[in-house]
């Protein structure tokens, strides 16, 4: 085994970026932190998001902090502002999303036994409250990471890095 030299790792995110999206579209509802928006954006980059929706306070580039985590993912996934959620989440579903949420529920199915079928609208709440209640109404099911320790959640960026590449690895865009 060796490490991948700079030119072979650059080789294989040039081929990488002209691969196909997954038929993944994700929502951030109300993230506080710019540091995890673009950390949410090099996630998405990394596991071939199609698309992210910025919605209510959750900040958007251009910006310091969210370029600094994204490292210029924000370049490269695509993206859009929407005041409310509520209005993208119903636009997804009148176009055939199956409508996810990354949140503890009731009915909540652990992500890596979760089936999803195309496309997928995956919501993502805010750090302190999760998904807005108005949000989960609006949702055909739920999936969540199984927590052994004490802690109940993990980090939201973390916890969608988790669950994007799950999700996009199900539909075999590396093929």
């Amino acid at each position: 085994m060796r490490k991948l030299t700079h030119e072979e790792i650059v080789g294989r995110q040039f081929k990488a970026s002209m691969q196909k999206r997954a038929p993944v579209s994700v929502v951030l509802d109300n993230i506080r932190s710019l540091n995890n928006v673009g950390a949410i954006f090099r996630s998405a980059d990394g596991a071939g998001i199609e698309k992210i929706w910025l919605c209510g306070i959750t900040g958007y580039p251009p910006q310091g902090d969210i370029s600094k985590t994204a490292l210029g993912a924000e370049e490269s996934v695509a993206w859009a502002y929407a005041r409310s959620a509520m209005d993208v989440i119903h636009d997804h579903r009148a176009r055939g999303y199956q409508i996810l949420l990354l949140e503890q529920a009731e009915g909540s199915i652990p992500y890596d036994e979760f089936v999803p079928r195309s496309p997928v609208c995956l919501v993502v709440g805010n750090e302190v409250d999760g998904v807005a209640d108005e949000l989960v109404r609006l949702a055909d099911a739920a999936i969540e990471i199984p927590m052994c320790g004490v802690k109940n959640s993990l980090n939201v960026a973390v916890a969608f890095g988790v669950v994007a590449f799950r999700l996009t690895r199900a539909f075999d865009i590396r093929a």
